[in-house]
Parts: C-alpha cells; sequence; structure tokens
C-alpha cells in the first residue's frame, strides 16, 4: 500500500491549518483551523473489506513539568511517550482518500462525537486526558484534533499517519475506544499498511 497527501510530504512540515494551533504574535500560540489533512491510499491487497487510521505523536513529554512554561523549556533528550491524535475504523473498502476538513473543522470544545463520515467510528484521541482537568475543555474528545506540541519544546515532533486494510468490514470496539482497543481488535485481520510522517513544531526556535 501506498499512503499520500496533498498537503505534505514523508518528512515535511505539517501546514498550520491543518494543527490545533499555530505560533501567534504576539505569542506564544493561537488556535488553528484544526482541520483533518487530506489523505489517499493506493495498492490496496484483494480481500479488503474495511480500512483504519491511526495518527500519532511519539515526541510528547514523558513529564509535563516543563511544557507551556515562561522562562523555562522541555529538554530534547528527556525521554518521550506515544500521543494519539486520531483513531478511526470501519471506513468502507470502496474508500481510497478522506478529503481536507471532512472529519474535523475547527476546534470543538469538550470534543467531536464519535460518529464518522461514511458509517465509521472514531475513538478517543489524547486530548481527551489532556484536558481531563479543564472546567471549559473537559469531554471526550473523539476523531481528530491536530498537532499542539509544547511552545517551549526543543525537540521537533513528527506525525505519523497510518492506514490499515483489513479483512473484516467491521471491527467489534467498545463506544469509547482507544488505541489499545483498536489495535487489540485489529490483530489477526491487517492485510497490508500504509504510513506517511509529517513534522511540527510551535517552537521558533526549532527549525525545521
Amino acid at each position: 500500500m501506498r499512503l499520500s497527501s496533498d498537503a505534505f510530504s514523508e518528512n515535511q512540515p505539517i501546514p498550520g491549518e491543518f494543527a490545533f494551533a499555530v505560533i501567534a504574535t504576539p505569542g506564544p500560540i493561537t488556535l488553528s483551523g484544526n482541520r483533518n489533512p487530506p489523505l489517499a491510499w493506493s495498492d490496496v491487497p484483494e480481500g479488503t473489506q474495511s480500512f483504519a487510521l491511526i495518527v500519532s505523536d511519539p515526541d510528547v513529554p514523558s513529564v509535563g513539568t516543563d511544557v507551556n512554561q515562561a522562562g523555562r523549556s522541555v529538554p530534547h533528550d528527556l525521554p518521550r511517550v506515544d500521543f494519539t491524535h486520531w483513531l478511526l475504523a470501519n471506513l468502507p473498502a470502496d474508500r481510497r482518500m478522506i478529503a481536507a476538513g471532512e472529519f474535523s473543522d475547527g476546534v470543538t470544545a469538550r470534543g467531536k462525537t464519535a460518529d464518522g463520515a461514511h458509517g465509521s467510528v472514531q475513538g478517543l484521541n489524547d486530548y481527551t486526558g489532556w484536558f481531563a482537568g479543564d472546567a471549559d475543555m473537559a469531554g471526550d474528545y473523539h476523531g481528530y484534533d491536530g498537532p499542539c506540541p509544547p511552545w517551549n519544546d526543543e525537540r521537533m515532533h513528527h506525525y505519523s499517519f497510518t492506514v490499515y486494510a483489513l479483512s473484516v468490514p467491521v471491527l467489534t470496539l467498545p463506544e469509547r475506544y482507544n488505541v489499545a482497543d483498536l489495535r487489540a481488535a485489529m490483530a489477526g485481520h491487517v492485510l497490508a499498511s500504509a504510513s506517511l510522517m509529517g513534522r511540527y513544531t510551535l517552537n521558533p526556535a526549532v527549525t525545521y
């Protein structure tokens, strides 16, 4: 399989319209378009009955003490963890693309619903946990919410978009499924996969 996007190429910057936030003047950041980027895939194997999608950032700080704190920075060598930005399952087998903004077009306080286009279902991304203690933003964040790395992070963040071709038309998933639930449901059903990686930073001192 092959995966591509009209918005960015492999290991290239993700445009700000597809991010949760962008650098602001005065700063440090402001909310952005939060549109899902366009994706297209090809060379799908025979027997494919549905598709799933996982988007994640493996560069998230493992310790949040210095995150977005004025006068401090998140060290480049700090251990990192994975942060899920989008989970999508049960996308029909006849689909070969996702249009820009088709699943997300703007920041939705308290999160979007699980219902996706074309009968698909969207899982919880990790903004659910990030905003859990915020009275104005707390909620279940289903579907796509774009890049918003710490604006004082010394490390460039990398966003992996992976489409999976599956041998079953429907995955059995909890209503509020997470990435572990999706991976468990896909086990033994993946015929092929394809990935695309984009980069993003909100730190002006980190260059592309």
